[in-house]
């Protein structure tokens, strides 16, 4: 507990903005960090499949961060026998539902549209597609980049 006073419009403004604690066993583990762009705006005033979006972006960006040149981000789908969605797009629609653009382990081309209540996503490292010499596609990084181009 600390002994801080905060006026009543503090004390809102802090309720309002994004917050997020993580530890990690490993002191050097990078952790997600809220960007501006996405704290300038209360929570209150987004949607929750906006709020969502915004998250798994981060989240997906950070998981990135720790992958090597052979290996992609995807997806494992929680609590069913669909498999892993090797992430390619990412969307929100307003004002519940998150949808995630791929393919699955298959190459077949897999689109997931879920509800912002029924959310579990399990990033995983998948190796980047073989017939290719390209750098890995990195798609957090994308994404954020969006974030930035839609709060300018």
């Amino acid at each position: 507990m600390t002994d801080d006073i905060k006026t009543t419009a503090e004390a809102i403004e802090a309720e309002a903005l994004p917050r997020l604690y993580e530890v990690h066993s490993d002191p050097d583990a990078e952790t997600v960090a809220v960007p501006e762009d996405i704290a300038k705006q209360p929570v209150k005033q987004k949607s929750a499949a906006e709020w969502a979006y915004e998250r798994l972006i981060l989240y997906i960006q950070n998981f990135e961060k720790q992958l090597d040149n052979e290996h992609e981000v995807a997806m494992g789908f929680v609590g069913g026998e669909a498999g892993v969605l090797r992430i390619e797009g990412m969307g929100f629609f307003d004002p519940d539902i998150v949808t995630f653009y791929g393919t699955d382990s298959s190459g077949i081309k897999t689109q997931l549209v879920q509800h912002v209540s029924q959310l579990n996503v399990m990033l995983r490292a998948l190796p980047k597609q073989k017939d290719t010499d390209e750098a890995p596609s990195r798609i957090g990084f994308r994404l954020a980049e969006g974030l930035k181009k839609d709060s300018a």
